[in-house]
């Protein structure tokens, strides 16, 4: 019982996955959650490779009957609950004349409110053991994206809310985190599902400058993604670290790609960047 509990969501793969396991490394009892259990073969197989144990349980975080049970079984379990890494998510891609505001409903229940969900119902343990909230956001809830304008308006979301949450949270005795990955070779991307030369042929007035953001983007996967591990380093910081940064980035081009936006007071530079990205 004097083991640290950590639980993670979305371990199925990635940045999840890395994290989980790493967690279990450093000592912590670690639950890792998935949506679909019936795919946790992956995360099974690096813990068993790894020479670590890890409680694997089913959490969907736009189901809030899943996430208080799943929070629930590891009080009832584990007796306490000291960390919880929010890092399930959904990419998507798509415009806003191209697309329906169901479309963007849905990416917001995933990546917005579901942390919200996960992390209300822990917030009460936290509390209690004076733990850590630890989100997973990306360099795109700093800086909006072409063609990513649901999923960047998700992730601005969830960095606002964090930001503003700190504070309090820091007064009950909770430390808050936000975790910004760039590119990272997942199966993410993948996971986003869409034919993306169909999405070019049916984007209209916009098919050339998604053409061009394809293009780049596949680009910059293919030549300086970070991989998994790598990225769940800066997760790893953010759990064990003496007194962790509120916003801690992954990699050095996330700290620039960041910095950029941070520093530019009237917009001009964020704008003059990815505006070259779609032609």
């Amino acid at each position: 019982m004097s083991s640290k509990v950590v639980l993670i969501t979305g371990t199925s793969s990635g940045i999840g996955l890395a994290a989980a396991v790493g967690a279990a490394k450093a000592g912590w009892r670690t639950v890792a959650t998935l949506r679909d259990t019936s795919r946790a073969d992956a995360l099974r197989k690096a813990a068993a490779d790894a020479g670590v144990e890890l409680d694997i349980r089913q959490l969907d975080v736009t189901d809030p009957a899943s996430i208080a049970a799943a929070i629930d079984g590891v009080i009832s379990d584990h007796g306490r609950l000291d960390a919880v890494i929010n890092n399930a998510g959904a990419g998507h891609l798509g415009t806003l004349e191209n697309e329906t505001v169901a479309d963007v409903r849905q990416v917001m229940e995933v990546n917005f409110f579901g942390v919200l969900h996960v992390s209300k119902a822990a917030l009460p343990h936290l509390r209690a053991s004076g733990g850590r909230l630890i989100t997973v956001t990306s360099v795109g809830g700093v800086v909006g994206q072409p063609f990513n304008e649901a999923y960047c308006a998700a992730k601005f979301a969830v960095e606002g809310y964090m930001e503003s949450l700190a504070p309090v949270a820091a007064k009950v005795g909770v430390t808050v985190s936000v975790v910004e990955p760039g590119a990272v070779a997942t199966e993410f991307v993948s996971n986003i599902g869409v034919d993306l030369e169909a999405e070019v042929a049916a984007a209209g007035p916009y098919a050339d400058a998604l053409q061009a953001y394809l293009d780049r983007t596949v680009s910059q996967f293919l030549s300086g993604a970070q991989t998994p591990a790598e990225a769940a380093e800066s997760v790893l910081e953010a759990l064990t670290a003496d007194r962790p940064a509120f916003r801690i980035q992954t990699s050095d081009w996330a700290r620039g790609f960041t910095g950029t936006k941070l520093s530019d007071l009237d917009g001009s530079a964020v704008l003059g960047l990815t505006s070259g990205w779609v032609g």
